[in-house]
C-alpha cells in the first residue's frame, strides 16, 4: 500500500493531540509536586518530541507495510521490527537533540539543554516503544478497513456488473421473440390476403426503427413505452381485422413513470393468444395507475381465463418479465396473473414509482 494512500493529515492530528495531552499531564505532574514549572517550557519540550515522532512515523509506515505481521514468515518479520524499532529509535532521538538544539534558543530556552544525549537514547527507547507498537496496531487497522471498503465497493460493482449485462441478455431476448412472433402472424396472412400483410409490414418497419432510436437503457417514460406498444397492437390489429380492440387508462400524473422497456408487450402477446372470447374477439384493457409509492400496470382480457386445474404455462416473454422485474426491483415489485371476477385474467405488475 503506497505512503500516498495515507492521509497524513489525520495522522498529523493524532499526534498533536498525543503531544497536547502529554503537556497537561507533565504541567500537572509539576503542580502535583510542588513545583513551579514554564508552561510555555512543557510545551515546547512535548512539541519537539511530538514533531520528531512525526518525521519518524514514516519509517513506522513502511516497516508495517514491508514486514507484515499476520502472514507465515511472522518470525522473521517480528525480527526484523525490533531491528526496525533500535534504528527509528535511534533516529527519532538523535532529531529530537537536533530540534532541541536549533528551537529553543529561539524560543529564549537558550539555558535548558536536552540533557545527557548518551543516557537520553535508552530513555527515549521506552517511550518510542509504545508509540511503535501503536502506530503498527493502527496502520495495520486502517490497512484492514480501508481494504475491506475497497473489497466491497468492487464486489458491488461486479454484482452491478453482472445485473446489467443478465438484464441486457434478457432484453436480447425478448426483442427477437415478438420480432418472430410479428413476422409468423405476417407469414400466415401472406397466402390469405396480401395488402394486409404489405401493411403489416410497414407498421412492423415503423416499429423496428422505433424500437432502435430508442436508447439502451433499461427504465424508458411510460408514455414511451405505450406508443410503442401502440405500434405493435397496430400490427396486430391488421392481421386479426376488427377482432381485436385495445383500450388504454393511464391515470393522469403517471405518463412520465419509468417502467422496464417492453415490459408490456409480452403481456398483450399472452392477452392475443389466450385472450379470445366466445365471439372470436379480442378486447384487451391497459390500465396504469398509482397505488401509494407504487406504480400499477395491468392488462386485462375478456377470454375463457385461467384454468386453474392445470399448472400456469409461462412462455418466454412471461418468463423474462418476471425475471427481469426480479432482477430490477428484487422485493419491491410483483408480477402476478389471475382470473377476474366477471371472466377473463388479469396480469399485474407493480414497481416502484419513480421518474
Amino acid at each position: 500500500m503506497p505512503l500516498k494512500r495515507i492521509d497524513w493529515r489525520i495522522v498529523a492530528g493524532l499526534i498533536a493531540l498525543n503531544t497536547i495531552c502529554l503537556i497537561a499531564y507533565r504541567q500537572f505532574d509539576f503542580v502535583a509536586a510542588g513545583e513551579h514549572r514554564s508552561l510555555w517550557l512543557t510545551a515546547a519540550e512535548e512539541t519537539v518530541g511530538g514533531l520528531a515522532g512525526f518525521l519518524v512515523f514514516p519509517l513506522v509506515y513502511l516497516a508495517a507495510i514491508h514486514f507484515p505481521l499476520i502472514s507465515r514468515h511472522w518470525r522473521r518479520n517480528l525480527l526484523a521490527h525490533l531491528a526496525s524499532l533500535c534504528a527509528i529509535s535511534i533516529v527519532h532521538t538523535t532529531l529530537i537533540a537536533l530540534l532541541h538544539a536549533i528551537t529553543f534558543p529561539l524560543l529564549g530556552f537558550g539555558s535548558e539543554t536536552y540533557g545527557y544525549l548518551p543516557a537520553r537514547y535508552p530513555m527515549e527507547f521506552s517511550h518510542l516503544f509504545i508509540y511503535y507498537w501503536v502506530a503498527i496496531a493502527a496502520i495495520y487497522l486502517f490497512h484492514e478497513v480501508r481494504f475491506a471498503r475497497e473489497r466491497e465497493l468492487r464486489q458491488a460493482k461486479l454484482e452491478t456488473s453482472l445485473a446489467e449485462a443478465q438484464l441486457q441478455n434478457l432484453r436480447l431476448q425478448l426483442e427477437p421473440h415478438f420480432l418472430f412472433n410479428a413476422l409468423n402472424a405476417i407469414s400466415a396472412a401472406i397466402y390469405e390476403n396480401p395488402q394486409v400483410a404489405d401493411e403489416m409490414i410497414g407498421r412492423l418497419g415503423e416499429l423496428l426503427r422505433r424500437v432502435l432510436k430508442d436508447d439502451r437503457s433499461q427504465l424508458i417514460p411510460l408514455d414511451r413505452e405505450l406508443e410503442t406498444l401502440q405500434l405493435y397492437t397496430r400490427i396486430m390489429e391488421v392481421r386479426l381485422e376488427d377482432r381485436l380492440a385495445v383500450d388504454v387508462d393511464v391515470e393522469p400524473g403517471t405518463e412520465r413513470a419509468l417502467v422496464p422497456q417492453l415490459i408490456l408487450q409480452p403481456l398483450i402477446e399472452n392477452s392475443i393468444r389466450h385472450g379470445m372470447d366466445s365471439n372470436f374477439e379480442v378486447r384487451i384493457v391497459i390500465q396504469a395507475q398509482r397505488e401509494g409509492d407504487s406504480l400499477k400496470l395491468s392488462v386485462r382480457d375478456h377470454g375463457l381465463g385461467i384454468d386453474g386445474s392445470k399448472p400456469l404455462n409461462k412462455g418466454i416473454g412471461l418468463r423474462n418479465t418476471a425475471e427481469r422485474l426480479q432482477r430490477l426491483y428484487g422485493p419491491q415489485q410483483s408480477f402476478e396473473i389471475r382470473n377476474a371476477a366477471d371472466g377473463g385474467a388479469i396480469t399485474e405488475i407493480r414497481v416502484p414509482l419513480a421518474g
